[in-house]
């Protein structure tokens, strides 16, 4: 596990080629080392701004009548020591500040590349909606064949794809669903499956004018993401079982949905 140093400075472009491609290969291959990435890749926080208010909303006068009800024994203890008692404050006050000033170098903010892909929100958005499904949400029976059939024809023409259960059929992992749903005025088909050791998984696919583009992999709310397009989709397969695992999975998908 790299340490969160190291992280930060990949994060950052501070790390020689050989260190970084280390990290890189790390960071694709476990998703703990993935998931802390992603943590500290998103803490680009406007934490100035939002403390400025209650700074400059302090309550100084009761402040000073505070510091002046403190008894002098006191204040020369803290006269002795070489601060005195409104400098301690002043000292606090400038270490909040500070504080507040070095939340990027601290924890790292930018991402290794340095604008997200065009497919990043989308996938944000699935992310964030399949987070809140559990086992029970796809509990339901998954109806027959014909049944698949018939919402798979209805979804995949919506996206303008040919979809049927043996095209998306993930093998050892049960199929629950096909629905359709919306993303920026635009239609995205959800297959939901559900696989009995790591839980809800999904398949999206949505149109996309973006271009060919080979597998990449993230992870996203504690889940790991396999996500590719080709001329004219985006596709991304999430779900909790281990990235290698997701991505082999997504390799056959998209071989079949491709063919």
């Amino acid at each position: 596990m790299p340490l969160d140093e190291q992280l930060t400075a990949f994060i950052d472009g501070e790390l020689e080629a050989a260190e970084r491609d280390r990290i890189e290969r790390l960071i694709e291959s476990d998703a703990t080392i993935a998931e802390r990435f992603n943590l500290l890749s998103r803490s680009n926080l406007p934490f100035r701004e939002a403390f400025e208010p209650l700074l400059a909303a302090a309550p100084s006068a009761r402040l000073d009548t505070m510091l002046a009800a403190i008894p002098s024994t006191d204040a020369n203890k803290k006269a002795a020591s070489g601060i005195g008692r409104r400098g301690f404050l002043g000292a606090i006050a400038a270490c909040l500040v500070a504080g507040i000033a070095i939340d990027r170098a601290a924890i790292g903010i930018s991402h290794r590349l340095s604008k997200p892909d065009e497919g990043s929100e989308w996938r944000a958005v699935v992310a964030q909606y399949l987070s809140l499904y559990t086992p029970d949400t796809l509990s339901g029976p998954a109806g027959d064949r014909a049944q698949q059939v018939a919402q798979l024809s209805e979804v995949g023409s919506k996206v303008g794809l040919a979809l049927t259960p043996e095209a998306v059929a993930i093998p050892g992992i049960d199929f629950k669903r096909a629905i359709l749903l919306n993303y920026d005025d635009k239609p995205l088909a959800q297959i939901a499956y559900l696989d009995p050791e790591s839980g809800p998984m999904a398949l999206c696919i949505t149109p996309s004018t973006a271009g060919v583009s080979a597998p990449d992999m993230e992870n996203r709310r504690g889940m790991n993401v396999v996500y590719w397009s080709d001329a004219a989709h985006a596709f991304m397969l999430i779900g909790h079982l281990p990235i290698d695992r997701m991505k082999a999975l997504a390799d056959d998908v998209r071989g079949r949905l491709t063919a």
